[in-house]
């Protein structure tokens, strides 16, 4: 019996529904490993059809051609190479399960059927498959006895330690473990209540990919009995990782392993958003973006991250004034335009809010100006920036940030236009911080330049749609720093009213904040994805109705 194992954590950016390209990245991940000297090489949770595959996984073909996919991987382990582990949906009779399974020798050795499916935020597992028996065994292998566990049965007890007691020697988990800002220490909780229950040492595996609206950043590990974190596997970088485990009188430890440093706070998150932006537009194959630039802090951040994740040359920016942008809106966007090497260009609305105004005279004759003028205005920079988008086939991104969308400040049919949304799950606030993170920092992955990309100014400015004469966004909101508070209690805690007016907010500001909040719904189901970022975001964790009579009142 081998007393050494030398096992590669792969850390993959598998495409929901490309199975195909998968067992292509599989396999040179295999080789990879292979060139390391690797025993054994692990992927991520469904790896073979990527994550979350939703309802794909009801069609039968779908089924089919992942369990093709598993039989050539089984395959191409008959060269002597490297075993593996990969995740795929597999169907048993009637049953489809969450699966993980060992490839070596030629062969499918072992299936293990995930026994835990989640069904909260993001997830919904239960809907298409079969949870998979109460009491998994261990999965021999090459003299250890590998306690597979298959994401959610880590953070919950029952199959870590069923694993334990029928003699399994550590656990390998392969996760799809979605990023927010608080996940790597959730993680680490999970798994050191599961190592410590059980005196085994753990490694997880997770996901690298941005998918629509979730973003999964890698940051794999390796955790040891007591519960403490050795080895790390870097964020948001593709990889393949070697790790040794050895067998010693106590059972087996791994003895090495990546130390690559985490980051924490603004840098994690601009990072997580710029991976969603990037996978988004590349997965769904655009050639570029293009961006409505106002002079304003979210276009403005918006247009830095797109940079960052595409380069300057497929970014295109567009300036629309109006008779009510103010000079240093014009003045900060060709700034910014130029600090990010962007494309820009000017397309005035003038001519456009004069012709609906003499079009519409006669059916608004004996009605004031209104919010409906502004509105147009809008709606007129919308229909721009997506008549670029069909000529030259960019994708347009939106600017609009959580706080906004959660209040219904954005129009539809007008800012709201577009296929994808960066800040759609960063309140204002955080918008802030991020430009201030980015103007001093960047990373590796980061293809914008360095330096003050974001002109000091758009910070500082108070923030304004321009849309009529004077306006900023406080005459009709409360201070961001206000509301953004209050929204965080209303949206991640879901706190009552009297419990957020205890913590020391106007009662009568949070009753207000908490009904637009609700009428605001019908605009955020027609509202464009985007990557999230915290513990709720709007769309597949927060689902409330849009007729909607109630309201917090005790």
């Amino acid at each position: 019996m081998p007393h050494h194992l030398r096992i590669a954590l792969c850390q993959i950016d598998p495409v929901v529904g490309d199975i195909a390209g998968n067992k292509a990245k599989i396999l040179a991940a295999r080789a990879e490993a292979a060139g390391a000297g690797a025993d054994l090489a692990v992927f991520c949770e469904l790896v073979v059809c990527g994550y979350p595959p939703e309802d794909l996984v009801a069609r039968a073909p779908f089924q089919r051609d992942c369990r093709a996919a598993i039989e050539d991987l089984a395959r191409a382990t008959a060269d002597g190479g490297p075993a593996m582990i990969v995740g795929s949906p597999w169907k048993e009779g009637e049953a489809l399960y969450n699966a993980a399974l060992l490839l070596d020798g030629g062969e499918i050795r072992a299936v293990r059927r995930k026994v835990r499916l989640p069904n909260y935020g993001v997830f919904d597992e239960p809907r298409r498959f079969t949870p998979g028996p109460d009491y998994p065994e261990p999965t021999p292998f090459r003299g250890a006895s590998l306690g597979l566990m298959i994401c959610e049965d880590m953070w919950l007890p029952g199959a870590g330690e069923a694993l334990a007691r029928a003699g399994a020697d550590f656990f390998i988990v392969p996760h799809g473990s979605p990023f927010r800002v608080t996940s790597l220490d959730e993680r680490e909780e999970a798994a050191r209540a599961r190592a410590k229950a059980a005196g085994l040492p753990l490694m997880f595996v997770n996901q690298l990919a941005g998918q629509d609206e979730v973003v999964f950043e890698g940051a794999g590990f390796v955790m040891d009995r007591e519960g403490t974190v050795q080895f790390r596997a870097p964020q948001f970088q593709k990889g393949v990782f070697l790790t040794v485990w050895e067998k010693r009188g106590n059972g087996w430890d791994c003895v090495s392993g990546p130390d690559a440093p985490w980051v924490r706070s603004q840098e994690m998150i601009y990072r997580a958003v710029v991976m969603g932006v990037r996978d988004y537009v590349e997965k769904n194959r655009f050639p570029g973006v293009v961006i409505g630039l106002s002079g304003g802090v979210d276009s403005a951040l918006t247009a830095a991250m797109a940079v960052d994740a595409l380069g300057a040359a497929r970014v295109r920016c567009v300036m629309m004034p109006s008779r009510y942008t103010a000079q240093h809106s014009l003045d900060d966007a060709a700034a910014c335009a130029g600090a990010l090497g962007v494309s820009y260009e000017t397309i005035p609305i003038e001519p456009a809010v004069e012709a609906f105004g003499a079009m519409l005279a006669p059916a608004f004759k004996g009605r004031a100006a209104d919010v409906t003028e502004e509105n147009i205005q809008s709606r007129i920079r919308g229909v721009i920036l997506m008549a670029l988008s069909n000529k030259f086939g960019d994708m347009v991104l939106t600017t609009g940030n959580k706080s906004e969308m959660s209040v219904g400040y954005a129009t539809l049919y007008g800012d709201m236009n577009g296929g994808y949304n960066p800040l759609k799950d960063l309140y204002k606030t955080e918008v802030y911080r991020l430009c201030r993170w980015r103007n001093a920092n960047t990373a590796a992955d980061l293809k914008g330049p360095r330096g003050e990309v974001i002109p000091e100014r758009i910070i500082t400015k108070a923030p304004s749609a321009e849309l009529r004469a004077g306006q900023t966004d406080q005459d009709s909101l409360p201070a961001y720093e206000t509301l953004d508070a209050i929204l965080e209690r209303l949206v991640e805690r879901e706190m009552a009213v009297k419990d957020i007016v205890a913590d020391g907010f106007d009662e009568a500001t949070v009753a207000r904040v908490e009904h637009l909040l609700y009428v605001a719904e019908y605009k955020r189901r027609q509202a464009p994805p985007g990557p999230k970022v915290t513990k709720v975001n709007f769309g597949r964790d927060r689902r409330y109705p849009i007729t909607n009579g109630w309201r917090d009142r005790g």
